[in-house]
């Protein structure tokens, strides 16, 4: 018998004390390889490093930088493997054009929906962390490979087929790459706009977007929409409220209110008039959706906002009667009129809640703030394992980003405890060349894995990366503690976070969304900081100095403490 590697098994086992109405997932077929991976980094991730001497007899500084330097440990583990995944996957591009297959087992072509929208953004983005030359070389060249061989009407893509080297669907179906189109910009482009801001990447998500528009075929009485596809609609509503504040142009605006009129004014809202709605994948992308749009209208057409209303409250609170269990957990599906409801619980809870909390945002509805605090409460103890209708690492990722994202809003210390522990289960599923399950959920692994390592360093990022420098962090108000160390000496600048969603994206404030890496300690423009290294006191910087880098050198073993503070 083959020996399994042996925090999988007991991921495996402890899946068995989930909640007692989920069903035991069987082995996968992509399980991980014998042996644990990456057996040369488990010295560095698991020996924490010992504090400065200065610090010998100051309890309260050197609980800090056992902290900091806990947390450097497990964000360092998280870059890495997400750098391994980049180079896993690269491993298996077409010789040809440079892309990689749909996933490795059959579907041998790249498609938008799959390969641009849940695999590519992910590596794109670990480089932008890791190594800069590669996402602005290789990574780059993807891009424009596949904007070259993959835009079949306008800049809606099409599947791409490796052994025809030409389109894998001979006719031209516009409902399938309106599909792809959304999908690619929704889960992929738009989370790299949220991350770099205005970019090549930015530029083809603003050029698929107007051509799904463009060419939208269903006629309705509030003017064409792309689909009567539920999940696209959502992936739409959410695209296209964001890229109003992204580019500032009315046109994406005036779109989403044509979907939120089809949805909320007319005969198909979400639970006065369906027999079931999904809060899984494939359903959640409208609930979330809709939340977006309201944020939208109520800065720039307050009486949308106000004909929006009454219809939005509607949809959550029949969310909290019937669609979740008594710890707050949401089913794959519900029947609004009956109660009816799935025996499963979905492992996007997390995305309908993040909905649920801008409403509460924009209207303080007290019970949906209560309701995402419940659920998060809940987690510790009962939800171990995938304990979801989908049993793969993405069933983890997924249910991971969802509590990442709230409780940066609603801190739970016991969420807390359960992001961590999942996580690390999450991770015993990776193979030791960096594949995960082999397919294109695997971006989704490396998606968590980046969100939960800048949880950790508190939006901090490091260039040069390198895979010995540890760097984490603990804040205590508007102040943040880091430990830096490194195996090798290391010269190079500490980046710290800024606003995203209002200097990129312009938003009008930072409410929870899928598709974004949520903001820890960030720095204001023009605030001045104090900063402190090992205890001596450096030049005051500005928010933009930080932002782009403070330089930083470390001595091979020496580890280092950073303080910075707000004035």
């Amino acid at each position: 018998m083959k020996r399994i590697n042996l925090l999988a098994l007991i991921a495996l086992c402890l899946v068995n004390i989930c909640d007692p109405a989920q069903a035991a997932p069987a082995l996968s077929p992509h399980a991980p390889a014998a042996g644990i991976p990456f057996p040369e980094m488990r010295p560095l991730w698991d020996t924490p490093t010992a504090p400065p001497a200065r610090l010998a007899g100051k309890a309260r500084e050197e609980e800090r930088f056992l902290a900091a330097d806990k947390n450097g440990r497990l964000a360092n583990e998280a870059f890495f493997r997400c750098r391994r995944f980049v180079d896993g996957w690269l491993a298996h591009c077409d010789p040809e054009t440079g892309l990689f297959p749909r996933n490795l087992r059959e579907s041998n072509f790249w498609n938008g929906r799959d390969s641009a929208a849940d695999n590519y953004p992910f590596m794109v983005l670990t480089a932008a962390m890791t190594d800069r030359p590669l996402m602005e070389g290789r990574l780059l060249d993807i891009l424009r490979t596949e904007t070259r061989l993959t835009c079949r009407l306008g800049h809606l893509p099409d599947d791409y087929s490796f052994p025809k080297r030409g389109w894998r669907r001979e006719k031209l179906d516009l409902d399938e790459i309106i599909f792809d189109g959304a999908e690619y910009v929704k889960d992929g482009l738009l989370y790299i706009a949220e991350w770099s801001g205005p970019s090549p990447w930015s530029e083809r998500m603003v050029g698929i977007t107007e051509d799904i528009w463009k060419y939208a075929p269903i006629e309705t009485p509030y003017g064409n929409i792309p689909t009567r596809n539920f999940e696209v609609c959502g992936d739409m509503l959410q695209a296209s409220a964001r890229l109003y504040w992204f580019t500032g142009d009315r046109k994406f605006l005036d779109c989403a209110v044509r979907l939120g009129d089809y949805f909320l004014l007319g005969t198909n809202h979400p639970t006065r008039d369906m027999k079931q709605l999904r809060l899984s994948d494939h359903g959640c992308e409208v609930i979330n959706g809709l939340t977006e749009l309201y944020v939208a209208v109520a800065h720039a057409l307050p009486g949308k906002r106000s004909a929006y209303k009454k219809p939005m409250h509607e949809i959550f609170d029949c969310i909290l009667a019937k669609g979740r269990n008594a710890d707050g957990l949401l089913y794959v599906w519900f029947n609004p009129k009956t109660g009816e409801h799935s025996s499963d619980l979905c492992d996007t809870w997390g995305y309908n809640y993040d909905g649920m909390f801008t409403m509460w945002l924009m209207d303080k509805t007290a019970a949906y703030r209560d309701a995402v605090r419940h659920a998060l409460s809940n987690l510790k103890g009962k939800y171990i394992g995938a304990c979801w209708g989908d049993k793969s690492a993405d069933g983890f990722a997924d249910s991971i980003e969802g509590a990442i994202n709230l409780m940066n809003r609603e801190p739970v210390d016991s969420a807390a405890d359960w992001v961590d522990s999942q996580t690390r289960m999450m991770w015993a599923i990776q193979k030791p060349d960096g594949i995960v399950e082999g397919w294109h959920g695997d971006g989704n692994f490396a998606r968590t894995s980046l969100m939960y390592a800048l949880w950790k360093t508190q939006g901090a990022t490091v260039e040069p990366w390198r895979k010995d420098v540890r760097f984490g962090a603990v804040r205590e108000g508007n102040t943040i503690f880091l430990s830096l160390s490194a195996e090798q000496p290391w010269e190079g600048r500490v980046i710290f976070d800024r606003p995203r969603h209002k200097l990129l994206m312009h938003l009008p404030l930072d409410y929870p969304r899928i598709n974004q890496f949520p903001e820890w300690f960030t720095t204001q423009p023009k605030a001045r900081y104090r900063v402190t290294v090992d205890g001596q006191r450096q030049p005051d910087q500005t928010g933009d100095q930080l932002a782009r880098g403070l330089p930083v050198s470390l001595k091979a073993g020496e580890p280092v403490l950073l303080e910075v503070r707000k004035r």
